[in-house]
């Protein structure tokens, strides 16, 4: 694993993509996953912006992915719980089902070889296609590598 190109990439896009008002999203998770992988290998957090992930939640969420069961199920991230709003080959969306913002909140995760990016967006159509295209140019990003 090429963890150096890894963080470097991820600083460059996050600090561009992620936080404060005008960003596309307002936090995103990195996290390792190799669905082909023996089961006791555990899926960690590889970098975090703009959310303090909880391990155990997070673990939830791996094996939520892992049942592949998507439409069927909801899921936590935080505090915050998603039903699965439309499945594609390597990525869904989600929208929150509480939410405190007036247009609503929600996630886009994709799938790479080696890991599950989590981004989690304010606001309806307009923001997830922002939030769409900053998810897409990270994962090409990985995907030059294999990752």
């Amino acid at each position: 694993m090429e963890w150096a190109f890894v963080h470097k990439l991820w600083e460059k896009w996050a600090s561009n993509s992620v936080g404060s008002s005008g960003q596309p999203l307002k936090a995103a998770l990195l996290i390792n996953y190799d669905p082909t992988g023996p089961s006791r290998l555990l899926s960690t957090i590889a970098e975090q912006e703009g959310i303090e992930a909880n391990p155990i939640e997070l673990g939830q969420f791996v094996d939520f992915v892992k049942r592949s069961n998507l439409q069927y199920e909801s899921f936590f991230i935080g505090l915050n719980q998603y039903f699965v709003t439309s499945i594609h080959e390597n990525w869904f969306c989600a929208r929150s089902l509480k939410t405190s913002q007036p247009t609503g909140e929600g996630a886009i995760v994709m799938q790479t070889a080696a890991f599950l990016l989590v981004a989690l967006y304010d606001g309806s159509i307009g923001s997830a296609s922002r939030a769409m295209v900053v998810v897409d140019q990270f994962a090409w990003q990985l995907g030059r590598r294999n990752l």
